[in-house]
């Protein structure tokens, strides 16, 4: 964003220290790559890999989310179309499911990765920038 940059200078004004109260702000961030026609790869798609991996059906893991198979369906594709390759495959049998491909895997693994070094990075920050103490989100 075009406010990140320069730098402002930062003021640890004690009076508002004193009007936090002790209570100690969470980082949470939302992050996804883009493209010109909308999401390319998030979080989201993260945990629908996740729960395919986890049940082995897309219907499962969609129903899991609260989301329409037709819906399930239509992101993984539109994410396959994006990154050029698949995400998931059809198992063999008659009960086949899903499972996720090495690069499907690898592009989930990769996705976590840069997401924590950021959080790492952001509460890094936030406790040098905030006259206040920042605690890392944690799952419930």
């Amino acid at each position: 964003m075009t406010w990140c940059r320069p730098y402002v200078h930062i003021c640890r004004c004690p009076m508002l220290h004193s009007t936090i109260n002790n209570k100690s702000p969470t980082i949470r961030l939302h992050l996804w790559l883009e493209t010109d026609e909308g999401v390319f790869f998030g979080a989201g798609r993260v945990h629908l890999l996740e729960k395919i991996e986890m049940h082995g059906s897309l219907k499962k893991a969609a129903e899991c989310m609260g989301m329409s198979y037709r819906a399930a369906w239509g992101k993984i594709k539109a994410t396959e179309a994006n990154v050029g390759f698949s995400l998931v495959k059809k198992n063999a049998g008659k009960k086949g499911g899903y499972s996720l491909t090495d690069e499907g895997r690898s592009l989930m693994v990769q996705y976590k990765s840069w997401f924590c070094r950021v959080e790492d990075s952001a509460l890094t920050l936030a406790t040098e920038i905030f006259p206040f103490p920042v605690q890392p989100f944690k799952e419930p």
